[in-house]
């Protein structure tokens, strides 16, 4: 049967049963890395594996495979999982299971067990006891933890009450949420209905002062959340787990058997569920959660009937970046391919990286020898940095991309970026994708910080041009943080127009003003400022039709008094005018 195998460089390829059966006689320990067939095995991890055969010069007793989970019958469990997955498996018997490409781990168990091999080997010490992880067992209790495949019941609603946002609580909940290691698959910021208010909240609805609680929750700005468990470990379990193994070990046990007892140690400590979460973080008494699937799938419905479209654009979204020198000699040539693929760019920017940034971005080539050269090499000029947004974006780019390494593109990847666009004999891809949905958050925040902007849609806008002008903002990457429709009375207009006030046209300002309501807002979005004021044009109507005909101004404006909207000019004005109007500073650049 082993005439079955094939050996594609260091890890053999098992694509049937019998091929695993087979596998399963290897003598000593054999590392599987189990994928999926649609993205292929994890390219991050091979470097480290060729280290460790290298290293260890064990053939006999160390076999590295690559199992394809669609094909292979006692791997069906984890068909469909978007993270890596390796076994360990020692003499026959799945001992270990390590989910994601969790180099350190992986490096550590291996070397302990090899050593361990080699002493038993030797007669130096007894074979530990080892418990066996049963797959199939694993598949039954996956199934059943949810409830039929009933994907709605992977998912808890969390509302945020006008109350918070008001007092600015919306962005320290949702970064509170997501540090612990919970994906926010969708978000919406919304006035809510009075039947929006009485569907989840139904089941209080018979209590003496409900209707004036519908009153003050459809009064102001909310947020709807859809959350999910993520795949990260979050910074406290991380903790929890560096605290663990600060302490001192039975000097009696195996290694392997130590740093087993230490990672069943640290996953005891499971995730918080949400209510938990907000009760420890003193947070709970401005949002409310509904966990319930059945009610779950309900609500979803009614908050985000789209929500599988939407989700699946919140996972097109990825980080890209090009090094120095493919930014240097063959920008126009990336870019050009990035429009073919059809991704749309939603941000872009030009910067020279820190140590530390260069240092976040390659984590995955720490074990290769030219790590050092990488690092200098990203710090010798500037990186562009994108983020990019397409159906199944983030998957697909990472497939473009191909492997990490310049010395692994052969015949399976000729089309791939990596071959496309590899420069100068340096061994690593010219560019870079983030690994997951949750990376890709990580990277977008720290080189896309949000900044926010004072808004303003004055009195003549109709309602029809109002929720124009609302899509608009809601297309173009802005998150609408803070919402206020108020007359502005002098007293009112000074917090926003505080800059002209002295100006001799400001009483014709202020007449405008005083003709009705105003939708006054904070917009947030990385260069919030500076896009709010491309994105409505030049202060006269006539002016931004011919310049920008596709602003604001230029399609809603009537003259330079009406001229539909109002947006803060810099950094310093944006801040004192949101602080003026809504209280505490909501930008979060001062968070």
């Amino acid at each position: 049967m082993a005439s079955k195998k094939r050996e594609v460089q260091l890890q053999t390829v098992i694509n049937s049963q019998s091929q695993w059966d087979d596998m399963l006689q290897n003598k000593g320990l054999t590392v599987i890395d189990v994928y999926q067939a649609w993205c292929g095995p994890c390219k991050a991890v091979q470097a480290l594996f060729r280290k460790l055969k290298n290293e260890l010069n064990e053939d006999e007793i160390l076999h590295f495979v690559v199992a394809e989970a669609d094909s292979i019958v006692t791997l069906h469990s984890f068909k469909d999982k978007c993270e890596p997955v390796f076994l360990l498996s020692l003499n026959g018997k799945i001992i270990a299971k390590i989910e994601g490409a969790n180099a350190p781990l992986i490096n550590r168990k291996v070397t302990n067990l090899i050593n361990e091999e080699r002493k038993i080997i030797a007669g130096e010490m007894e074979r530990p006891e080892y418990n066996e992880i049963l797959l199939m067992d694993l598949d039954s209790e996956e199934n059943e933890e949810a409830h039929g495949d009933n994907v709605e019941e992977h998912y808890s609603i969390i509302l945020i009450k006008p109350d918070a946002v008001v007092n600015n609580k919306a962005l320290e909940i949702k970064k509170k949420i997501i540090k612990e290691g919970y994906v926010i698959e969708v978000e919406e910021a919304m006035i809510l209905t009075e039947g929006q208010v009485r569907d989840f909240y139904g089941q209080i609805e018979d209590e003496p002062d409900f209707e004036d609680f519908v009153s003050l929750m459809t009064t102001g700005l909310s947020y709807v959340l859809v959350v999910s468990p993520g795949n990260e470990k979050p910074d406290s379990l991380e903790e929890a787990q560096l605290d663990i193994e600060s302490n001192e070990p039975p000097e009696d046990l195996p290694e392997a058997e130590v740093n087993d007892t230490l990672d069943t140690l640290a996953t005891m400590k499971k995730q918080d569920s949400l209510q938990e979460l907000l009760d420890r973080q003193h947070i709970s008494q401005y949002c409310d959660i509904e966990d319930d699937a059945t009610n779950v799938a309900r609500l979803l419905d009614v908050f985000f009937p789209d929500f599988k479209l939407m989700k699946s654009k919140n996972e097109g979204k990825t980080m890209a970046l090009l090094r120095p020198d493919l930014v240097h000699e063959r920008k126009d040539e990336v870019l050009d391919v990035i429009e073919a693929e059809g991704f749309k760019i939603l941000f872009q920017r030009q910067i020279e990286l820190s140590e530390e940034a260069a240092q976040m971005l390659c984590q995955e080539y720490e074990n290769e020898d030219y790590y050092d050269k990488l690092i200098e090499n990203m710090m010798s000029g500037p990186s562009l940095l994108l983020v990019l947004l397409r159906e199944n974006g983030l998957q697909y780019w990472k497939k473009l991309l191909g492997p990490t390494n310049v010395n692994e593109v052969n015949e399976d990847f000729p089309e791939s970026l990596c071959a496309r666009f590899a420069m100068h004999g340096l061994p690593f891809n010219q560019l870079y994708g983030s690994n997951s949905s949750e990376i890709a958050q990580r990277d977008i925040e720290y080189f896309f910080p949000l900044q926010s902007t004072l808004a303003l849609i004055k009195p003549h806008v109709t309602h029809e041009q109002r929720e124009i002008i609302l899509k608009i903002i809601k297309d173009s990457g802005f998150e609408l943080t803070q919402l206020k429709e108020i007359v502005l009375t002098p007293e009112e207009a000074k917090k926003v127009y505080f800059r002209i006030e002295k100006k001799e046209f400001y009483k014709d300002v202020l007449a405008v003003l005083a003709e009705g309501p105003s939708l006054v807002m904070v917009l947030t979005r990385w260069n919030a400022i500076a896009e709010w004021r491309r994105l409505i044009g030049t202060v006269d109507p006539e002016e931004a039709r011919l310049l920008s005909p596709e602003s604001i101004r230029a399609r809603f404006g009537i003259n330079i008094l009406k001229n539909a909207v109002h947006g803060a000019s810099n950094t310093l004005e944006a801040s004192e005018a949101i602080s003026r109007v809504f209280g505490d500073d909501e930008n979060p650049e001062n968070n």
